[in-house]
């Protein structure tokens, strides 16, 4: 009989055993005796989507009931199973099958409208795979707090749904249903025929702004609305009459300014102002953030949102943006890709802004393996946006090669994005001195057993977790785990 390979005992044991219960190549009987470990069986209730029945009634006998949970945020729980769920005594179990965004029999989505428990209620009101006809049912439902998170979620209700909860008596679900934020896309549009009852009303005047066919006098009194969501939703409305852009544009709260900046009609000097005080103020919050005032806490997330933003009007002529001072609208040039000339394109190449370059490299359709090289030996990570120029790039195996032995960590585990990589690097390189490393060493396919087995006790978690959720990690190593762990 073969014998599993001796595996010391991983530093994080108990995270490599959960990272080994979501892993879609553990076989059942392997499934079976990992289940006796109480994080393992939790993993392996929410995310494994190949569950039997009879395994999910396993989970939830070994689990004495602490498992239901888990089991009921799974999307892919058979059917018999979430029936027997939906009858559990503790209301977070049945709303978390209510709210699964998956589909579910029409007689489970009745009896979640009809629970006596608002948080079910809540997660079947915010579920977009309920039927219409039983979600419309919620807009009358007699806790307001289920009532709002039906006009948060259901944006795109019939007419009928979203008269009743912009008309509702409770403050708190018209200003849901009236909103400038929701929680999915496309936004809620308030008939015409509410628009002056919407305006008239505090909670939800921010909210129908961006509908409003907005007239002079209108938009005067809006701007001086003491409300600065109010005023930020006016900053936006391509109506806006140009002396209220340059009143907003120098409004004292940060978050209005901005959202002038970003307008095309925004004059250039105008523009270098308020740009220059984002900036001042964020600067001020870098360097002393305990020191650092609301308006300059404003002022760096504002600069947050130029970060983030695609200026969509830079889109319908993105060449003479190509070469503005402000990054928001160089990035937003890049998105347009080879519908640019390659001079433009050179340029923003070579573009100052990390993020500018990152966005025309994926933007492109073919980006040269040299070009990608270049810009990612001088890329500026950031976890916030996670993602470098190489993403879009196809290098030949002779240049994976010789990533292999790159002085930059970063390059070395490029390399290990080659699945033909062959082993004797991809082992060499599961003993890099760098985590970053050994972290995608861990799930390439030619990684040695021998060396999947010291990984799992590697001292960098996310390495030991990479190995253990490997699809690649054989049968011995899993063996090796669970002797260890003398499951």
């Amino acid at each position: 009989m073969q014998t599993s390979p001796r595996l010391p005992v991983p530093v994080h044991l108990d995270e490599v055993l959960q990272a080994l219960a979501r892993n879609a190549r553990l076989p059942v009987p392997l499934l079976r005796r990992l289940l006796q470990h109480g994080g393992a069986r939790e993993e392996a209730a929410r995310w494994r989507s190949d569950l039997t029945e009879q395994l999910a009634e396993e989970i939830d006998a070994l689990g004495n009931g602490k498992a239901s949970h888990a089991l009921a945020c799974n999307r892919d729980l058979p059917v018999g199973m979430k029936r027997r769920l939906v009858r559990s005594d503790d209301a977070a179990v049945r709303s978390a099958l209510a709210g699964r965004d998956a589909p579910l029999p029409r007689d489970l989505v009745e009896a979640f409208v009809a629970d006596p428990s608002a948080q079910v209620r809540q997660a079947a009101a915010a579920n977009r795979r309920s039927p219409s006809d039983l979600r419309a049912r919620l807009a009358t439902d007699p806790d307001p707090a289920v009532r709002a998170e039906l006009a948060q979620w259901w944006t795109d209700a019939p007419e009928e749904v979203r008269r009743t909860l912009l008309t509702d008596t409770d403050v708190t679900v018209r200003a849901a249903a009236c909103a400038t934020y929701f929680r999915q896309l496309p936004h809620l549009v308030p008939p015409a025929d509410l628009h002056p009852a919407l305006l008239a009303d505090p909670v939800t005047r921010a909210g129908v702004v961006a509908h409003l066919d907005l007239d002079p006098r209108t938009a005067h009194r809006l701007a001086a609305d003491e409300d600065p969501d109010v005023r930020g939703a006016l900053a936006e409305h391509p109506e806006l009459p140009p002396d209220l852009v340059a009143l907003l544009g120098r409004d004292e709260d940060p978050m209005v300014r901005v959202k002038v900046f970003l307008r095309k009609d925004t004059g250039e000097s105008l523009r270098e102002v308020i740009h220059a005080g984002l900036l001042a103020g964020s600067e001020k919050t870098k360097v002393n953030p305990f020191d650092a005032d609301e308006e300059d806490i404003l002022c760096s997330v504002a600069m947050l949102e130029l970060h983030i933003r695609i200026a969509l009007w830079v889109l319908e002529d993105p060449l003479p943006y190509v070469d503005s001072p402000y990054a928001v609208f160089r990035r937003s040039a890049a998105t347009t890709g080879d519908a640019l000339p390659r001079p433009a394109i050179a340029r923003l190449f070579e573009d100052p802004d990390s993020e500018v370059r990152k966005t025309m490299a994926a933007a492109v359709s073919v980006l040269d393996p040299d070009t990608a090289e270049r810009l990612e030996r001088v890329h500026e990570e950031n976890r916030k946006w996670p993602g470098s120029p190489a993403d879009n790039a196809v290098f030949p195996p002779e240049t994976m090669r010789r990533f292999t032995t790159d002085p930059d960590p970063r390059m070395r585990a490029l390399a290990l994005r080659d699945p033909e990589l062959p082993a004797e690097l991809v082992e060499r390189l599961a003993q890099d001195d760098e985590a970053r490393v050994r972290r995608e060493a861990a799930a390439h396919p030619n990684l040695p057993a021998p060396a999947g087995l010291l990984l799992l006790g590697d001292a960098d978690l996310r390495t030991a977790l990479a190995v253990a959720g490997s699809p690649h990690l054989p049968r011995e190593a899993m063996e090796a785990i669970l002797a260890v762990a003398e499951l």
